[in-house]
C-alpha cells in the first residue's frame, strides 16, 4: 500500500490546481499526507487486527483530523455513526489497496473490497469503484499483464478504458465520483511505463490529484514496485504510529507479491 501512500503525498500539492502537465517535482515543502493515506492505513490495520472497520475509520479520523476529509465522512466519523451514507465518491477506492495485497483469491478480494466500501459508500458506484481498484491491485501483484488487467476490469465492471490519456486530459475536470475518476486512474496505470510515470499520469489529468494518484499508485506498486528513493521520501512524512502499521502490513503481505519486487523493474507489455 506504499504506492497508494506515495501517490497521495505526491498528489497532495496538486489538489485543486487543475494542472495538465507531467513535469513537476515529486516532493516539496507543500506536500503532506491526506485523508487518503490515513484511511488506507486504517483499512490496513483493520485487516491486520481483524478489527471492526467502522471503529478503525472513526478512530483514525479523530486521531488525524483536518486531513481533507469529505463533508459526509466528517459528519459520519465525527458523530461516530455506524450506518452508511450511500456515497458514490472515490473515497471507497482511495482506501482499498490493502485489500488487493492481503487476500489470496479474486472472490476474497471482491468480498472484502465491498465490505470496506459499504460501511460508508454503499451506493453501487461506490462499491464498484472499490472493487475495481482492489481487483486491479490483486491482478497486478499476481502476475497478470496489462492487457489481462484491462480486459478483466472492462468485462467485470463495465468501465470504459478505451480512451487514451491524452484525449482524457484535454477535457477532464475535477470529479470526486468513483465513476468519474476510477476508470481514468486505471488508464493512468495502463499507460504508465513505471511507478513514477503512472503517478505523473494520474496527476496530469488535472482532477482529484491526490486521490487519483493514490488509486493509480496502489496498482502501480503491485505491478512494478515503488522505487526505494520515492518510498523513503514518502514514508518520511508519516509519524511513528502510522509507520508501525505500514511496516507490519508490508512485512506480512508485501513479501507474498509475485508481480513486483521493490526497487526492481518488472518486464512490461504494451498497454
Amino acid at each position: 500500500m506504499i504506492g497508494a501512500i506515495a501517490g497521495d503525498i505526491i498528489g497532495s500539492f496538486h489538489e485543486g490546481l487543475g494542472a495538465k502537465t507531467k513535469r513537476f517535482p515529486l516532493f516539496g515543502s507543500h506536500n503532506w499526507f491526506t485523508d487518503d493515506t490515513v484511511l488506507t492505513i486504517a483499512v490496513a490495520e483493520s485487516i491486520l487486527r481483524k478489527a471492526d472497520l467502522v471503529d478503525a475509520l472513526h478512530d483514525y479520523f479523530h486521531r488525524y483530523p483536518q486531513r481533507g476529509y469529505g463533508g459526509s465522512f466528517i459528519e459520519w466519523a465525527g458523530l461516530r455513526r455506524r450506518e452508511p451514507y450511500n456515497s458514490w465518491g472515490n473515497g471507497s477506492a482511495m482506501r482499498v489497496s490493502p485489500v488487493g495485497f492481503a487476500y489470496d483469491t479474486l472472490d476474497e478480494v471482491m468480498q472484502h473490497a465491498e465490505r470496506t466500501a459499504a460501511v460508508t459508500h454503499n451506493h453501487p458506484e461506490g462499491i464498484r469503484g472499490a472493487q475495481a481498484t482492489a481487483v486491479a491491485v490483486y491482478l497486478a501483484r499476481t502476475g497478470s499483464d496489462k492487457q489481462a488487467i484491462r480486459q478483466h476490469i472492462v468485462d467485470v465492471f463495465g468501465y470504459d478504458l478505451s480512451t487514451p490519456l491524452d484525449e482524457i486530459r484535454e477535457t477532464y475536470e475535477f470529479d470526486v465520483s468513483c465513476q468519474g475518476s476510477v476508470p481514468q486512474s486505471i488508464v493512468a496505470f495502463l499507460e504508465g511505463t513505471d511507478f513514477e510515470d503512472t503517478v505523473r499520469n494520474a496527476i496530469s489529468l488535472g482532477g482529484d490529484a491526490d486521490t487519483m494518484a493514490c488509486i493509480a499508485g496502489g496498482i502501480a506498486e503491485a505491478y512494478w514496485g515503488v522505487p526505494e528513493a520515492i518510498e523513503r521520501r514518502a514514508l518520511s512524512f508519516l509519524d511513528e504510529q502510522l509507520l508501525m502499521v505500514v511496516d507490519e502490513f508490508n512485512r506480512r503481505y508485501r513479501s507474498t507479491n509475485r508481480g513486483s519486487t521493490i526497487g526492481c523493474p518488472r518486464g512490461d507489455s504494451k498497454p
